[in-house]
């Protein structure tokens, strides 16, 4: 609370906030956040007293009361995909960054939060630990964006979408060869279209 509220400091006076948080996020409540709860960042141990501090944390409210403005919190790939979905047919927005972040819009309105990145895909990883930051390093982009290809030809059939964005922070990353693959129907989104998600989920509304 202390460093958003610092944060929020450096900028001119705002009417309302929007912040974005990894992990399953229900009205503002924290319902889990797998990576707040580890003792030095991701594949390290759990702490069990971080994972009581968080879990059923009112984030919405803390956080209206730290930067005395209305405040939304919602998981951060829904704020990343409220700055580009179209509004038109099923669009799942999938962010490429420490993990893999999910959002999925029905005509433009938000459908409950899934928390894809925590289930097995293959060799018993997770998609989380199976295309995350520490992967695309440990491959290199070139052999990482093949797997991306793979986990997009997987879900396709699961969710019959319309659109699919891949955004945030690692979608530069993926290599041109493998880019062609994905379809038509995927679009590469920058990790910045989240400042426009932050005020547009204000008209699309939270859960």
């Amino acid at each position: 609370m202390a460093t958003l509220s610092d944060l929020a400091a450096q900028f001119p006076p705002v009417q309302r906030a929007s912040v974005g948080l990894p992990g399953m996020i229900r009205h503002g409540v924290v319902i889990t956040t797998p990576h707040y709860v580890t003792t030095r960042g991701p594949r390290s141990r759990v702490d069990p007293s971080l994972v009581d501090e968080w879990n059923g944390f009112d984030a919405r409210t803390a956080l209206a009361q730290v930067l005395k403005v209305p405040t939304l919190v919602v998981n951060d790939a829904e704020l990343h995909a409220a700055g580009v979905i179209a509004g038109q047919g099923l669009e799942l927005v999938l962010t490429l960054g420490t993990g893999l972040g999910c959002a999925i819009f029905d005509g433009g309105r938000l459908a409950p939060h899934l928390e894809l990145s925590q289930a097995p895909v293959r060799w018993g990883l997770s998609y989380d630990t199976y295309i995350g930051e520490h992967e695309r390093r440990r491959l290199g982009d070139s052999f990482w964006s093949r797997r991306v290809v793979r986990v997009v030809d997987g879900l396709r059939p699961i969710f019959v979408w319309d659109r699919l964005y891949l955004g945030g922070g690692n979608a530069r990353h993926l290599t041109a060869s493998q880019v062609i693959r994905l379809g038509d129907d995927t679009v590469i989104v920058p990790n910045t279209v989240a400042l426009v998600g932050g005020a547009r989920m204000w008209q699309l509304g939270d859960r």
